[in-house]
């Protein structure tokens, strides 16, 4: 498997972390399983017409808008893989898109479906387009296209999201509270409505992610230092977590999973 990186324009830095693309190797038409984990990062995801994915025994999308993801599920390829990504930061289902994140929560929007009139969607053009470099100046015209239509920003909400990363997903929401001068109802509110899910959840996936970057880079000895490192009571309460969110310990995972792509690991038979 082939693997790229691509940072965005400075335009899109603020809405867009970054650009993917993962391709098979030419010979390589073997069936994959790949099993996406909670990142609190939506995205859009474009496969070519030469592969099909599918979600629980649905085919899913040539192209779609997804959101938070917090339900264990996984995907199956048909064919060679040729695919092409977008990982936005929590934000932008609605200061890209004007949605009200909630709506996507496990669950995606067809934009291949959408389209103005005498124009081609942008599945088609991505379709027709020559090169993957074609197709990135395509998916950022129409990234800054939505940007362009919404005008809307939440600077609280931004203030809200850097203290929880700088914590690592440790923050309290009583303290949270303190730190924005703003009512559990009202936090409660905002992440359902620009993040998709509840503040506390949005913790304990960021948590999460903490402990699973310490296993990516082998920065521990046991266990219970990346329980301790990533703010968790105990080793207990971090296999517990972990499961919750992988469907494997810890040790199962690195066991039985491929991460090439950050987040969205191919599972070994």
């Amino acid at each position: 498997m082939n693997y790229r990186q691509i940072a965005p324009p400075d335009y899109l830095k603020d809405h867009v972390r970054y650009f993917w693309i993962l391709e098979s190797d030419a010979d390589d038409t073997s069936d994959k399983t790949f099993r996406p984990l909670p990142d609190g990062l939506p995205g859009i995801v474009f496969q070519s017409d030469s592969v099909d994915f599918y979600a629980g025994g649905n085919k899913m999308p040539d192209i779609y808008l997804y959101g938070q993801t917090t339900e264990q599920t996984t995907f199956s390829s048909k064919g060679r893989v040729s695919n092409i990504g977008v990982y936005f930061y929590p934000h932008a289902l609605k200061t890209v898109f004007g949605l009200n994140a909630y709506e996507l929560t496990n669950t995606c929007l067809d934009i291949g479906l959408i389209k103005r009139p005498k124009q081609s969607s942008l599945y088609e053009q991505m379709l027709n387009a020559n090169t993957n470099e074609e197709r990135l100046e395509l998916l950022c015209h129409y990234i800054r296209m939505k940007l362009e239509q919404q005008k809307s920003n939440d600077n609280v909400m931004q203030h809200a999201l850097s203290l929880i990363y700088r914590s690592n997903g440790g923050m309290a929401l009583k303290q949270l509270q303190q730190e924005l001068k703003l009512s559990e109802r009202s936090i409660e509110r905002k992440f359902n409505q620009q993040i998709g899910i509840s503040a506390k959840l949005f913790s304990r996936i960021c948590r999460f992610q903490s402990s699973l970057q310490l296993l990516r880079n082998n920065e521990y000895n046991k266990l219970s230092d990346v329980a301790y490192e990533s703010n968790y009571a105990d080793q207990s309460h971090f296999i517990r977590a972990f499961k919750e969110f992988t469907g494997m310990s810890p040790n199962e995972y690195q066991k039985w999973s491929n991460e090439i792509v950050e987040n969205f690991p191919i599972i070994k038979k």
